[in-house]
């Protein structure tokens, strides 16, 4: 019931899980020959069903909303309606996310939070909306996701690092 919840949250935000799907794809198709958009879906899928990712992405989301409705105390209204760049909370929570699958997680993660493709920009410039959290979290779920291929798949193609 939760998985449902959280893509509803997801989808009342604006966010699909196809469009996290294709950021996943992007990340994981230089390395992965054959790699098929349902894999990338069911990826999406499978790291959205954990219980702590859901709560994270509550969490999230009803602090944007909340800040949407001017419903938060000071000093953390102004901070979230001005997307500080020095509060670093939202890429934490993002992070927890991102944790269970190591540091191709996290390299991913710190990609997606600078460069910002597809639905993350959408969302981190989203005008009247606020989306602080939401766009955090939405680079969390691909990069876990992104993750997750890259551990499942032995027969991936080498990193560049490696």
């Amino acid at each position: 019931m939760s998985y449902e919840i959280a893509v509803e949250q997801l989808q009342r935000r604006g966010v699909r899980l196809e469009e996290i799907a294709e950021i996943v794809y992007a990340l994981q198709i230089p390395y992965h020959d054959g790699l098929e958009m349902e894999q990338c879906m069911d990826s999406v899928k499978a790291v959205l069903r954990k219980r702590e990712v859901q709560y994270t992405l509550f969490t999230g989301i009803a602090l944007d909303e909340l800040a949407e409705k001017k419903l938060l105390p000071e000093p953390l209204q102004s901070i979230l309606e001005a997307d500080e760049p020095l509060y670093g909370v939202d890429e934490t929570m993002a992070l927890g996310i991102t944790s269970v699958f190591g540091m191709i997680g996290l390299t991913s993660f710190g990609y997606l939070d600078k460069e910002k493709p597809e639905i993350i920009g959408m969302l981190n410039n989203k005008g009247d909306s606020i989306h602080v959290f939401l766009d955090d979290l939405v680079a969390g779920l691909a990069a876990a996701a992104s993750a997750r291929i890259a551990h499942r798949d032995s027969n991936a193609a080498t990193y560049p690092s490696d």
